[in-house]
C-alpha cells in the first residue's frame, strides 16, 4: 500500500518505491506482481525494467478470471474481445516510442513495422469478432421477441452476491455455483413459481463489480442486454459482506451507466444466515443455503413482476 498526492506518470508508484518492490520480489522469490490501479503502456513498460517478474494490473487480472470461467461459445467471443480491445489500446499508447526506431524520413523501423502488423492483426480479428456477437444479439433478439406470457425477472448484484445459488433455491435447479468472482458468464433462465397459477422467468446474469473495466462493459452488452427486456430486477445482495454498502452503490451506479436506473427492482439480503447485524426495513432477507425467506420473496416478485 502506498499513499501519495499524486500517480507518478513514469511508474504509478515513484523509482524508490519502485526499487523496494524489486528488492521485495528477488527477497520473496515471487513469481508474479499484482497492482491494484490500472497500468498505462509507458507505466508498464518502465517497472518491466526494473521489476523482472510478469506485471498484472486490475484489469488484466479482471479479463484473466473472465477467461478462465469463459465456458459459452458467446462467453468465450465476449472475453476474447475485451482482452483484444485491451491488448489494442496498449499497443496504441505504446505507438510514439516503437515509431521512433525508423530510420529518417519515409523509412520505416521494424519496431513500427511488427507495432502496425499487431494492430491490424487486432482490428481484423475484432472485426471477426464483431460480427459474430452481432449475430448473437440478433439470435437472443429473436428469442425474446417470441411470445412469452410469463414476465421476465433478472437477478442483478455484486459478483459473488450468491446470485445463482438464489436462482436454485427458487427453480429448484442446478446452475453452477461457486464462490469465486466471475462464476457465471452466460445467462441462465429458469421458470419460477411465485404463487398459485402463477409462474415467472427468472433470469441469472454476470454480476458486477466496482469501476468493471469500460471494454468489459461494452463485450458483455448482448449478455446485459438481457435486463434491459426484464419486467422486474431483483438486485441480489451480500448481507454477510461488511462492505455490501459499497458494492450496492457499485451495482446501482452500473445499472444507471446502462439506461436501467428507472426500471422497477426490488432488493434482496441473501446469505443472512451468515450476516451480522440488521439492514434496512422494507427489504426481502433470505438464505438460498437454509430457504429462509424463499416465500416472502416469491410473493414480491408476484407483487411486482
Amino acid at each position: 500500500m502506498q499513499k501519495r498526492e499524486r500517480l507518478d506518470p513514469a511508474s504509478l508508484v515513484g523509482s524508490g518505491k519502485v526499487d523496494e518492490i524489486a528488492a521485495l520480489v528477488r527477497e520473496t522469490r515471487a513469481d508474479l506482481v499484482l497492482v491494484l490501479n490500472d497500468l498505462r503502456p509507458r507505466q508498464r513498460r518502465n517497472l518491466e525494467k526494473i521489476i523482472t517478474v510478469p506485471i498484472v494490473d486490475r484489469t488484466m487480472l479482471i479479463l484473466d478470471v473472465f477467461a478462465r470461467h469463459a465456458r459459452s461459445r458467446e462467453g468465450k467471443l465476449q472475453v476474447e474481445l475485451a482482452q483484444l480491445r485491451y491488448r489494442q489500446s496498449n499497443l496504441i499508447g505504446a505507438g510514439a516510442d516503437l515509431s521512433r526506431l525508423g530510420g529518417g524520413i519515409g523509412t520505416r523501423g521494424p519496431g513500427e513495422t511488427k507495432l502496425e502488423v499487431d494492430r491490424r492483426r487486432i482490428q481484423s480479428r475484432i472485426s471477426v469478432l464483431r460480427r459474430q456477437l452481432e449475430e448473437v444479439r440478433r439470435q437472443r433478439a429473436t428469442r425474446r421477441g417470441a411470445p412469452h406470457q410469463e414476465p421476465l425477472v433478472a437477478l442483478v448484484g455484486y459478483t459473488n452476491a450468491g446470485k445463482s445459488s438464489l436462482l436454485n433455491a427458487l427453480a429448484r435447479s442446478d446452475v453452477l455455483v461457486a464462490d469465486q468472482p466471475f462464476a457465471t458468464l452466460d445467462p441462465t433462465i429458469r421458470r419460477v413459481y411465485v404463487r398459485p397459477g402463477e409462474y415467472v422467468r427468472v433470469a441469472d446474469t454476470v454480476g458486477f463489480i466496482t469501476d468493471l473495466p469500460k471494454d468489459l462493459v461494452n463485450a458483455f452488452r448482448a449478455t446485459l442486454e438481457e435486463l434491459s427486456e426484464a419486467d422486474l430486477l431483483v438486485h441480489v445482495i451480500d448481507a454477510s459482506n461488511p462492505d455490501w454498502p459499497r458494492q450496492q452503490a457499485a451495482v446501482e451506479a452500473l445499472l444507471h451507466e446502462l439506461g436501467l436506473g428507472a426500471k422497477p427492482a426490488i432488493t434482496v439480503f441473501n446469505k443472512i444466515d451468515a450476516a451480522h447485524g440488521t439492514h434496512a426495513d422494507g427489504f426481502v432477507e433470505t438464505s438460498a443455503r437454509t430457504g429462509a425467506g424463499l416465500d416472502a420473496l416469491r410473493e414480491r416478485i408476484a407483487e411486482c413482476a
